[in-house]
């Protein structure tokens, strides 16, 4: 027998679960509340227990979304042991992984849109961006990227990275070149001796 916690972690999982496959296929607008309750299976009292609105759901949802990429990303850079290589690869699998259009969608399209700017900033920052900075300090302190401050260049990649992300929605077949193109930009920032092409 269930207890009353694992009971609503378990409804509050189905409306995440609902909520992510509803707004990635047809998008937040033309999704409704009812909707999604009678998908997940519970009442609209049992939504409301858990979020105050469908813009709260929306923020639950792109929260584990943006949890996965990142997941995606560390666990892609994690494989390498070289530093370099484990930032690159980092990025690659960063820009591969939001060619997936229900990312796309959620992450990239709606997530700005629902939560405006300034939040989904801030839920960026916390995440992805965080672990990018990071990454790039540790490349300083290592000598393979000049000695700089760290916040611009983390925007400007970041930037660029999602922008890329977003061009792709509309020309997934030019995925090699961007890749390609993302390479020639993050190596000519690196460093001392520049790998072999």
């Amino acid at each position: 027998m269930a207890t009353r916690a694992e009971q609503r972690e378990r409804t509050r999982r189905a409306l995440v679960r609902e909520g992510r496959r509803l707004f990635a296929t047809r998008g937040y607008a033309a999704v409704g509340l009812s909707e999604i309750v009678r998908a997940a299976g519970v009442t609209k009292g049992a939504l409301y227990h858990h979020f105050e609105s469908k813009a709260e759901l929306f923020g639950a949802v792109l929260a584990e979304v943006q949890r996965e990429v990142a997941g995606t990303v560390a666990a892609t850079a994690d494989a390498r042991t070289d530093p370099w290589d484990s930032f690159t690869a980092g990025c690659q699998a960063f820009l591969t992984a939001t060619t997936d259009p229900d990312i796309q969608r959620i992450m990239l399209i709606d997530g700005p849109a629902v939560l405006g700017w300034t939040e989904w900033r801030a839920m960026d920052e916390a995440g992805s961006a965080r672990h990018l900075a990071e990454a790039l300090a540790e490349l300083i302190e290592a000598g393979l990227l000049a000695r700089q401050p760290v916040a611009p260049l983390t925007h400007l990649l970041s930037g660029a990275m999602n922008e890329a992300a977003l061009w792709l929605a509309s020309s997934p077949e030019s995925l090699d070149d961007t890749r390609a193109a993302l390479t020639r930009m993050l190596d000519a920032l690196r460093s001392g001796p520049q790998p072999a092409p």
